[in-house]
Formats: structure tokens, C-alpha cells, sequence
């Protein structure tokens, strides 16, 4: 029997795994949860961004139209 061992952290009741998992279809697996405290992760500077930028559209009282106009960020505007 072959077993992969996944180290992680649980929050809220949701396990969080630290690096990459590949597990294929439905497994069965054991859970051991230390009595160790782990040290808050502070967000990354681009995860910290998106967490404000979705903050900032759900506290929003404008409308989100259901399709936005095509733009390229390439193209040159005159100003």
C-alpha cells in the first residue's frame, strides 16, 4: 500500500496543505491534528491587493454590468 504524507494547517475547519497535493480521485485518508499552534502567515503583497481589491467591488453600490467592453493594453490613445 502506497501512502503520501501532506503537511498543512486547519482554520475555521477548512485543512490548508503547505506545498503541492496530487491525489487523484476519492481517497481515503487519516487526519492526526498536532497541539501545536503554527504562527499566523502574513498574506503576500498580491494576495493582499485582491483581498482589498474584492472588498472594494463588494462594498460597491454600482452595478457590475454583465459583460465589459473589450480593451487592449497595448493599444496607443491619443490624450
Amino acid at each position: 500500500m502506497l501512502t503520501q504524507t501532506y503537511e498543512g494547517y486547519i482554520e475555521n475547519g477548512q485543512f490548508y496543505p503547505i506545498g503541492e497535493v496530487n491525489i487523484q480521485g476519492r481517497r481515503r485518508v487519516t487526519l492526526t491534528v498536532f497541539n501545536e499552534p503554527i504562527p499566523e502567515q502574513k498574506e503576500t503583497s498580491q494576495a493582499e491587493a485582491w483581498r482589498e481589491f474584492f472588498e472594494a467591488v463588494n462594498a460597491s453600490d454600482e452595478e457590475v454590468p454583465e459583460t465589459f467592453e473589450r480593451v487592449s493594453f497595448t493599444r496607443e490613445i491619443p490624450l
